[in-house]
């Protein structure tokens, strides 16, 4: 789903990240809300004024969709759901689990309090805007009545019942509850979700051929978004279940290609990354005996000139949780511990030596599911 991201801060345990798409999005509000709504509803104010209006109102946004994310995470963290942290992307936003709900109250729970939170901030600006409709400056008033209606039309939302919005993960802890079958659910709810978003599709290009092309870009774009986004979920969730139970030694890879600690980082681009086209090479000595491993992100940190004197041994890192995994290990634990550190291999480890590597590309793996797909459809 994501491109190039940005830490922004970390509060209460949670990372909240910025897609670079986020920033196409800001200046596109900021922009509308100048130029358009702020002008419309409130005359004769100065240029500077209707743009503040809108920065104002674009980062009031942009802390609203934080605030709903952040109820997600600590609903997932009560459930005790590991969360990678909170994205900001050209969409909106979302909260990153590691993992499924463990059940169908915890899967409901996480996701009702997202529209309740956009609710609960929506009557909030009302208030602030009721309060201060005879003592605010109307530039204030008007801002915080936007975010007021903002946050009304965001819980609105996301209560249809599409996945994967609110109000489609809600509908699928129902389903699951009902039938206790989270494929079913998600299957059902997912195929909802994509009727939803060509519903939405046909509206944006209906609107653009009646003259106006802005909004029906922009629900043309989110129906796509939210077509996509239903198929990959229930695609994750067969892949899940397809692998669960597998162990990792049946996917591994025992030809590894291993680097001596003191190859230097130039023989490393030159003899490995370029004729393997790996990201990630274990370091290990002459006994097979792992040491760490050295990423290709590491030797970038690196400036080029000191490539030749630079052995792997000085920027290699050590083996822990977050890189190794146990022969006997779930195969879903692999593709979840990949999934939470961004790692596209992992090292499988027996004590200290290396016997094999499993990536998310394997082929025996891709072929493994479609097989067990195919066969078990549900």
């Amino acid at each position: 789903m994501f491109g190039k991201r940005v830490r922004l801060f970390k509060l209460l345990g949670f990372e909240v990240r910025i897609d670079w798409s986020w920033i196409i999005i800001a200046i596109l509000i900021a922009w509308s809300l100048s130029t358009g709504l702020f002008p419309f509803h409130y005359k004769n104010l100065s240029t500077q004024t209707y743009w503040l209006m809108g920065i104002v109102g674009a980062a009031g946004l942009f802390l609203s969709i934080i605030a709903h994310e952040f109820c997600h995470s600590l609903v997932a963290r009560k459930y005790e759901l590991p969360m990678k942290g909170i994205t900001l992307f050209i969409f909106g936003g979302v909260a990153e689990m590691g993992e499924e709900a463990p059940s169908p109250k915890a899967e409901f729970m996480m996701a009702a309090v997202g529209p309740l939170s956009s609710i609960v901030i929506a009557l909030i600006f009302f208030a602030i805007y009721t309060v201060g409709k005879g003592s605010f400056s109307e530039p204030i008033n008007g801002v915080v009545g936007y975010l007021a209606s903002i946050n009304a039309i965001l819980a609105g939302f996301n209560l249809v019942p599409a996945f994967p919005l609110d109000g489609g993960r809600m509908l699928r802890s129902a389903l699951w509850g009902w039938k206790n079958n989270i494929r079913w659910a998600t299957r059902v709810s997912a195929n909802i979700g994509n009727g939803f978003g060509i519903f939405m599709i046909i509206f944006g290009v209906f609107h653009v051929l009646t003259g106006n092309f802005v909004g029906g870009m922009w629900w043309f774009l989110i129906g796509m978004f939210i077509q996509g986004a239903a198929k990959a979920a229930y695609q994750q969730l067969v892949t899940r279940k397809a692998l669960q139970g597998e162990p990792v030694e049946r996917f591994m890879k025992t030809e590894i290609v291993t680097v001596q600690p003191s190859v230097s980082l130039q023989e490393l681009i030159e003899n490995y990354v370029y004729r393997h086209h790996f990201k990630m090479f274990p370091m290990v000595e002459d006994s097979n005996k792992l040491l760490g491993c050295v990423t290709t992100k590491q030797v970038k940190a690196m400036p080029c000139d000191e490539w030749s004197k630079t052995e792997v041994r000085d920027v290699a890192t050590r083996c822990s949780g977050k890189n190794t995994i146990h022969p006997k290990a779930d195969a879903v634990e692999a593709l979840s511990r990949m999934k939470r550190n961004d790692a596209s291999r992992l090292m499988v480890t027996e004590g200290d030596k290396i016997v094999g590597i499993i990536a998310l590309k394997v082929k025996d793996l891709l072929d493994f599911l479609s097989l067990k797909v195919e066969l078990e459809k549900a």
